[in-house]
């Protein structure tokens, strides 16, 4: 994203709030040597109406965070409310008024050698920085898929959020960059569709909404549960949880990415063929509208989802 952070802003690092120039990891690390670390990524949109920041979907992304600490053996001081109240006390302290992005990491803090995850000790830390639009959401993005196959669960599993994971979506979305391409597509060992790089993939066929699986090596994404959502209660759209080959992504109507960075991202084109007619499709940009205008706050009937900051 290469947003800098303001200097002098605070952040959070290992139980206090202090300047971020002074939140700083040893060499020695345990999660600096072997990517043992969990994060999550989290949004807040500034509302003009309310003049505030409305954090998106918070509790949700706390509670998939503890719920993996058990993947990577972790326990820290700070309840699941404590995260929660940090994360909005450093979009308060921060002063924003623009979008906003909430980076919570929890990692092995101990300086010590040794690939293990039990019995080695785990600190929490917590930055925001403003952030606008991650990717391209108006004129469709052109993706590729890419040679790199997406981690199974029982090597390294995509639903939790590992720091060392991410070499994968690294290299899939390097590629793809490197290509002339906007984004890229994983497939599974089997040869069935994934995801995006760092987002959640949907498809429009036949009438019906298709995505993937929580099975299918995926992050199980609190924007995808979102967009399922408000795709039966809102458009009456039957939404279908099923593997996916990748020639589908050629033939069907409307392909999508979703995600706290991606957001809800129109696909105009896939291994070079144009997807539908080569343009956001009228499913992609309905759901589209209407994520926004949820994120905001603007429809009542969500907003249990925003946690205002101010």
């Amino acid at each position: 994203m290469g947003n800098m952070m303001e200097p002098g802003q605070t952040v959070y690092f290992e139980g206090q709030y202090m300047p971020v120039e002074e939140a700083n990891v040893s060499i020695m690390t345990h999660s600096f040597n072997y990517g043992t670390g969990l994060f999550e990524g989290i949004r807040g949109y500034y509302s003009s109406d309310e003049d505030n920041v409305l954090i998106f979907r918070l509790p949700e992304h706390v509670d998939r965070m503890v719920r993996n600490f058990n993947v990577l053996c972790m326990d820290i001081s700070e309840t699941p409310e404590d995260l929660a109240n940090i994360c909005v006390e450093l979009v308060r302290r921060s002063s924003f008024r623009e979008g906003v992005y909430i980076r919570p990491i929890c990692y092995k803090s101990e300086l010590s050698l040794g690939p293990r995850l039990d019995g080695v000790e785990s600190r929490f830390c917590c930055y925001v920085i403003k952030l606008g639009d991650y990717c391209d959401i108006e004129s469709g993005l052109d993706v590729v898929v890419s040679s790199w196959r997406r981690l199974s669960d029982n090597a390294i599993p995509s639903r939790a959020k590992s720091i060392g994971s991410y070499i994968n979506s690294s290299l899939a979305s390097t590629e793809a960059k490197q290509a002339g391409f906007d984004e890229a597509i994983f497939l599974r060992e089997d040869g069935t569709v994934a995801e995006g790089s760092a987002m959640n993939l949907f498809m429009v066929l036949d009438g019906q909404l298709v995505t993937t699986p929580p099975t299918a090596d995926i992050l199980v994404g609190i924007t995808r549960n979102t967009v399922i959502e408000l795709a039966q209660n809102e458009l009456g759209l039957e939404v279908i949880e099923r593997p996916i080959a990748r020639t589908e992504l050629y033939v069907c109507d409307e392909v999508f990415f979703c995600g706290t960075g991606a957001q809800v991202a129109p696909v105009r084109s896939v291994d070079r063929r144009l997807v539908g007619g080569g343009q956001p499709g009228p499913v992609s940009r309905q759901l589209q509208e209407l994520y926004f205008r949820v994120v905001r706050g603007k429809i009542d009937k969500y907003r249990s989802w925003c946690t205002a900051v101010y």
